[in-house]
């Protein structure tokens, strides 16, 4: 029995107890529910040295930065906006004179607009583009003209309107022509749709 003060309660025989007890323990037959054991390592099994990478291997798995991409521009827009003495295809007159004599007012550009049209190969965009610009351009101040004609009839201001819109267009027009003939790009961004429809629909007349 231990002692008032004994700081070990246990059994001091407890430990031969669980050493005879250990000896004499016998493992269970192994059943199909058992545990599955771990394979041993084979004694010839050993840890392989770590492998020196040579040069050759190091720079086959080195990183290399990649290449900067270098950065497309479409030759037939870039060469949009300028002007040149190249002489255009039937018509002998150099690209640069062609490019704005659609912007000339006074119906001037209308009818050229429409003629560059109707002769200049789809090959030749540049020349078809700004002919389709000024033609729609002529277009649209044709139709606001007309609107504001007939509106003057009723309202004296309207005549007014119209007069001013006339000098307004015309000196818009001759600055267009003036910064297409000098190779300046120029966009009338509220004619697009029809500028398109124009250069789509009017194609070159074929020669029999």
């Amino acid at each position: 029995m231990p002692k008032k003060f004994d700081t070990n309660p246990l059994d001091p025989d407890f430990p031969e107890k669980a050493k005879a007890a250990a000896a004499g323990y016998e493992a269970p037959p192994k059943t199909p529910f058992s545990t599955a054991e771990f394979p041993k390592t084979p004694a010839s099994i050993t840890e392989e040295e770590t492998r020196r990478l040579s040069d050759s291997d190091f720079q086959a798995y080195s990183y290399s930065a990649p290449q900067p991409v270098a950065m497309y521009q479409s030759a037939n827009m870039a060469d949009m906006n300028t002007a040149s003495e190249r002489m255009v295809a039937k018509t002998g007159v150099p690209e640069k004179w062609l490019i704005g004599l659609p912007y000339v007012p006074f119906f001037i550009g209308l009818v050229a607009g429409l003629i560059l049209l109707l002769v200049i190969p789809k090959e030749e965009t540049k020349v078809r583009f700004h002919a389709a610009q000024g033609l729609a351009a002529h277009v649209g101040i044709l139709i606001v003209t007309t609107i504001l004609g007939i509106i003057g009839n009723v309202a004296d201001i309207a005549e007014l309107g119209s007069f001013i819109f006339s000098i307004v267009t015309t000196i818009m027009l001759i600055v267009f022509a003036i910064k297409a003939w000098k190779g300046k790009p120029v966009h009338i961004e509220t004619v697009d749709d029809l500028t398109n429809w124009l250069e789509e629909k009017i194609g070159p007349i074929k020669s029999s």
